[in-house]
């Protein structure tokens, strides 16, 4: 439950705050941010604990309050951290009051809390709503909410109405306390294939509304604690069972260590279980009575949770990357979470359009999951900074595949996106030169188009700050090297949209017999049509295409013209001439 979230997180909210990562705000507006988020927490609260409903996800809430905390130990740490309040009418106090359970971060962590403890149980961490149950000479005299831990409300009433619930135990105790979870029944629930299913939230609201459901009848109860039973745990599972409280016993094993902890975790993550859950819980037997019990103190009890289909992060800052083509794709950098088995520090959210849909600056919490190939992505914005400082972004209509074939400071990002293509294998093969070469290059003034790299000498590639005179060696040689591809290495180096079957298929050796071909020739080529061929023609004639096409004819490249080459350079040129003389003959007639 949300009310011993501060607790609960405490560990993890620590970690965070170790690393220093404060907004960079005037203690005016860090002031807003801090009222605004505290205000929709309070009312989360309330429609949680008065009303029974869930309108935020668990993962959500528990994230914003580990980003409040974080304000707050930032600009007020004199003043107490956030915690929920609940505003449920429970004022009955709990015979013993509910401790929570230690979270526990992965494997290593189990060993460690396992150390030194023996008489260890695991059982499947029930997603549900906490209770206690009181009986007295048997009877059932109580069924509280958990509320705050120490108070909380009386749903005797509706117990009655729960036949998973024994309204009597055969016992001679002058009173029995029992800790538990109120559960909607499954039938074969696969944690890993159908999630959380909203069984909790359902749960919740059921209990809260004054009126009676039919859902009651469809509720369970999975007891995890006897405060004061029998010392054995196999005792207390015995007698349990005997009281009615099956599941317990069914749903318990006895484990010595965590590569046995790990296993049954994996096999109720993937098995068909009775309810819906989200980890295990580790338990050893109670060293304090009762009486003795307090919030926030169950030691002797730890929680492994399953690694969450999403996480939560606070973006740092947005970027707009400019693809070769022109293209541009948002990507939102930020705060690093853990993700499955990957460090999450950015995620590329598509086009300028869906970033405006998102509405996402820096500030902002965004909610991530993996899409398919283990890519990040955003699933949803949960939290927007009061001040929306929006970064510049770039206009779409500067940039395409014609755009930035020489070098401007607009230009960087797809020039420098342009240079890096040129490097892969399928293009250029330019091996063991990188983006990092190229931006060094480029940084230096010494790259002014596409292709002026390769006019550069060793000496003044060894000019740049950072290359050595024998990696300036290195580098000049991987560039000559460029010369001996074929043409349609360097069409595909220009940019031009030429699919690679049509490139295979292409018998141009020459230049100038690509710049001869017309609409209907490039047709003749594989998976070109008419829209596709006419850009093509409409871009070699482009006046930048056409000087970096000089450039290269001057650089001899590409090399080794062939006689056969040159012969269909010229037999094109004489068609075309007459072509012309006749077209010419028929408009004087």
């Amino acid at each position: 439950m949300k009310g011993c979230i501060v607790l609960m997180l405490w560990l993890f909210s620590a970690g965070v705050m170790a690393e220093g990562i404060c907004p960079n705000w005037s203690p005016i507006r860090a002031g807003q941010e801090i009222a605004q988020l505290t205000t929709q927490l309070r009312h989360w609260d309330d429609a949680y604990y008065r009303q029974g409903l869930n309108p935020v996800s668990d993962a959500d809430y528990d994230s914003l309050s580990q980003r409040l905390q974080q304000w707050q130990h930032c600009f007020t740490p004199d003043q107490s951290a956030y915690a929920a309040q609940p505003t449920t009418d429970g004022s009955t106090h709990h015979p013993v009051a509910h401790t929570g359970v230690r979270k526990l971060r992965d494997k290593r962590a189990v060993m460690e809390w396992m150390q030194g403890k023996a008489d260890l149980w695991v059982q499947p961490k029930v997603d549900g709503v906490a209770i206690t149950l009181v009986y007295r000479q048997g009877h059932l005299a109580s069924m509280l909410s958990r509320g705050d831990g120490w108070r909380g409300e009386e749903w005797r009433a509706k117990a009655s109405l729960i036949p998973a619930i024994p309204q009597q135990i055969a016992t001679t105790q002058d009173e029995v306390v029992l800790q538990g979870e109120l559960f909607l029944q499954m039938t074969d629930h696969q944690q890993a294939q159908d999630g959380g299913k909203n069984a909790r939230a359902q749960v919740a609201g059921a209990m809260m509304r004054r009126d009676d459901t039919p859902l009651l009848a469809q509720l369970g109860v999975f007891i995890w604690a006897w405060p004061d039973g029998p010392v054995a745990l196999s005792e207390r599972l015995a007698q349990l069972s005997r009281w009615g409280f099956g599941l317990t016993a069914r749903w318990s094993e006895r484990v010595n260590n965590e590569d046995e902890v790990a296993s049954w975790r994996d096999r109720w993550f993937q098995g068909k279980l009775p309810f819906v859950t989200d980890g295990i819980v580790i338990h050893q037997s109670p060293v304090r009575r009762g009486r003795d019990w307090q919030p926030g103190q169950g030691e002797w009890s730890a929680a492994w949770k399953y690694q969450p289909a999403e996480v939560s992060s606070e973006v740092r800052s947005v970027a707009f990357n400019i693809g070769r083509t022109g293209k541009i794709a948002v990507v939102l950098n930020l705060i690093p979470v853990q993700l499955d088995d990957k460090t999450v520090r950015r995620v590329n959210i598509g086009s300028l359009r869906r970033w405006r849909e998102l509405d996402v600056i820096a500030g902002d919490q965004v909610t991530l999951a993996l899409a398919g190939q283990g890519i990040p992505r955003v699933e949803r914005v949960i939290w927007r900074v009061a001040q929306r400082d929006y970064p510049d972004a770039p206009q779409s209509d500067d940039f395409n595949q014609l755009s930035c074939l020489t070098f401007s400071p607009p230009c960087r990002a797809q020039f420098l996106s342009r240079l890096s293509w040129l490097s892969e294998k399928s293009v250029l093969d330019i091996s063991g030169i990188q983006r990092s070469t190229w931006q060094r290059l480029l940084d230096s003034g010494t790259i002014s188009h596409l292709f002026s790299w390769l006019a550069l000498t060793p000496e003044q590639i060894a000019q740049v700050a950072g290359i050595s005179p024998a990696r300036a060696q290195q580098i000049w040689h991987r560039f000559n090297q460029t010369r001996q591809q074929p043409l349609r290495r360097w069409v595909m180096a220009l940019g031009l949209p030429i699919p690679r079957a049509a490139l295979q298929a292409m018998p141009d050796s020459q230049w100038q017999q690509l710049q001869l071909r017309s609409v209907e020739s490039w047709q003749q080529l594989p998976g070109i049509g008419g829209t596709l061929a006419q850009r093509i023609v409409t871009m070699l004639h482009d006046h930048q295409v056409q000087q970096l096409i000089t450039f290269l004819q001057q650089q001899a490249i590409p090399a080794g013209a062939s006689v056969i080459g040159m012969r269909v350079v010229e037999n094109r040129q004489a068609e075309a001439e007459t072509q012309r003389q006749q077209a010419s003959e028929k408009a004087e007639q």
